[in-house]
């Protein structure tokens, strides 16, 4: 059995500027990194602006497990097996993080004969978007710092900095550090800490401007610090904005590869699913709808985080309107909600998914209170028996979904034809899309509409912490943002713990902060990781490359 990074070396990859007159694109309009990536140029998204939109469909997801649901895969197999059928389909998807790569999940562009190709550049540097990104992040950290050094006559609290350096690399040594050692002339000795890069908000601002000028007016907008006196201190306030959209000026530039069967892909922008919302970027997704008739656009994680953040942040922040959402569940990772340690998940079991399918029942649930046309994508392992698949089968119809099996991961766009024309059907179906919350409800109230309407919870209490950051917010004339409640992804509670449908909790706010520049409120539940560790063994020991420059081991 081939392994990914096989498959993916094997494929008969095509020239991009192929790629790109399939969506009507000139070569004028690319900006080649190489002959199979290329950026996309602000001239295409000005001479699209005023064309007729087409269909978004989001793909999302139960809860994951350790098991693996395959969302990716699967929306890099849905595009192409709609490709398949006769649709012009472009699919608009994250770029992955380095940390991850090395770390624990791998890649992040699809798998078996449903990926986005060139598999290794993209996991890898791709364009540099990423590192862009850290460069901007941490520019603005290093005015601040020597803002201070060099008399700090915004008077800044070095006990009260908001902004930490980031790093696209699973690193737990930086979490928590104290900088400025050495001397005066080394800086001020102070308390600091690393995120990773797809935690920074700046990252959030890029994947929510809709063009250069909202861009540098979302930095300038970053909360960094408050002051000895209680005041908020801007990055505007450090003169940083500017140079860091400089920085930024081509990482806002959405990305275009090609899946194995050469549908065209978007790749832009990968901000965390619980510190932020979790999706490509904006301008991907619209400039998708504007090339195609069909945008397969995913969320992450579980459609408690991933779908809730893209219908209430992105979707509200942006005008988009999904027509359709198709939700991934495996047997295997139903089974692993049951109660079934992940090295019997093999096994038939069909007590065990009868426990665990309620944690599908509560997303196709959630979907429905949004308004939209819902289908089920079974993602089919070999390991599935008949009678469970029946059983999710059954599950579905009792609840009014529609459903397909997808086989998309060993067969590519051949085994999701029945996802495909279910899709195709879905997205014609009228549909009445609604928001959690209006934007003028209080914090408390959109906390609370989430954390009932979509987790299940009785209700939310607040840390003394909590109400202190409350408060503090909500001085600063915020209120009206959404909120962007950072919980486990493991649970629908915030207890990873409790899986399944978990009932008689009620959410913990411990902490709460802005991201002012990003537009929303970040609600901290649970023990949320900025950084994350490097497992016992990373994945970057099995990776490697040859005299010959090729790569082995990613996945």
């Amino acid at each position: 059995m081939l392994t990914d990074i096989e498959i993916a070396q094997q494929a008969e990859i095509k020239p991009i500027k192929e790629i790109a007159e399939k969506l009507g694109i000139t070569e004028d309009e690319l900006e080649f990194y190489g002959k199979y990536k290329a950026k996309l140029s602000e001239e295409l998204i000005k001479r699209t602006s005023f064309s007729n939109d087409g269909k978004l469909i989001l793909v999302t997801a139960i809860n994951p497990t350790p098991a693996g649901e395959g969302k990716t895969t699967v929306s890099v197999g849905l595009s192409d097996s709609l490709s398949a059928i006769g649709k012009k389909t472009v699919v608009a998807l994250r770029e992955p993080s380095l940390g991850p790569v090395f770390g624990i999940k791998g890649g992040a562009a699809g798998g078996g004969y449903s990926q986005v190709i060139p598999m290794e550049d993209i996991n890898l540097h791709f364009t540099g978007d990423m590192h862009a990104i850290t460069a901007a992040n941490n520019l603005c950290c290093a005015m601040l710092d020597n803002h201070i050094q060099q008399g700090n006559a915004l008077k800044i609290d070095v006990k009260r900095i908001l902004i930490k350096r980031c790093l696209d690399m699973n690193d737990r040594e930086l979490r928590n550090i104290v900088a400025g050692l050495g001397g005066r002339i080394n800086g001020v000795p102070r308390e600091d800490g690393f995120i990773i890069t797809v935690a920074s908000e700046v990252m959030a601002i890029l994947c929510l401007a809709s063009d250069l000028q909202d861009l540098k007016e979302r930095l300038g907008n970053i909360l960094v610090a408050y002051s000895t006196d209680g005041q908020p201190i801007y990055a505007r306030d450090l003169k940083a904005n500017g140079a860091m959209a400089a920085l930024l000026k081509d990482a806002a530039k959405p990305n275009l590869v090609q899946t194995l069967e050469g549908t065209p892909a978007i790749m832009h922008g990968g901000p965390f699913a619980n510190i932020a919302h979790g999706c490509n970027s904006v301008r991907a997704t619209k400039l998708g709808l504007k090339l195609a008739d069909y945008c397969v656009t995913e969320a992450g994680f579980g459609s408690d985080l991933g779908a809730e953040k893209f219908f209430d942040i992105k979707c509200r922040k942006s005008g988009l309107c999904p027509s359709a959402v198709v939700i991934v569940a495996t047997v295997r990772a139903l089974k692993y909600n049951g109660g079934v340690p992940k090295a019997e998940l093999s096994e038939e079991n069909l007590d065990a998914l009868k426990k665990g399918i309620v944690n599908l029942g509560v997303h196709i649930g959630n979907m429905q209170k949004f308004g939209i046309p819902t289908v089920v994508a079974i993602n089919r392992f070999l390991t599935d028996s008949e009678e469970e698949l029946k059983f999710i089968e059954d599950y579905c119809t009792e609840l009014g979904a529609d459903f397909a099996m997808a086989e998309i991961f060993a067969k590519g766009s051949k085994g999701g034809i029945e996802l495909a024309e279910k899709v195709a059907a879905a997205v014609e179906k009228p549909s009445e899309f609604r928001l959690t919350y209006p934007d003028d409800a209080s914090v408390k109230e959109k906390i609370e509409a989430v954390a009932k309407n979509i987790y299940g919870a009785d209700g939310v209490t607040y840390t003394t912490q909590a109400l202190k950051a409350l408060a503090d917010i909500e001085k600063l004339d915020t209120a009206a943002l959404p909120v962007c409640i950072a919980k486990t992804q493991y649970s629908l509670s915030d207890d990873p713990t409790l899986l399944g449908k978990p009932e008689g909790f009620s959410i913990t706010v411990r902490d709460l902060r802005l991201s002012n520049g990003a537009g929303f409120i970040v609600v901290y539940t649970g023990d949320i990781m900025t950084m994350p560790g490097l497992p016992k063994v990373p994945a970057a020991e099995r990776i490697d490359v040859d005299s010959d420059g090729k790569i082995t081991g990613l996945f």
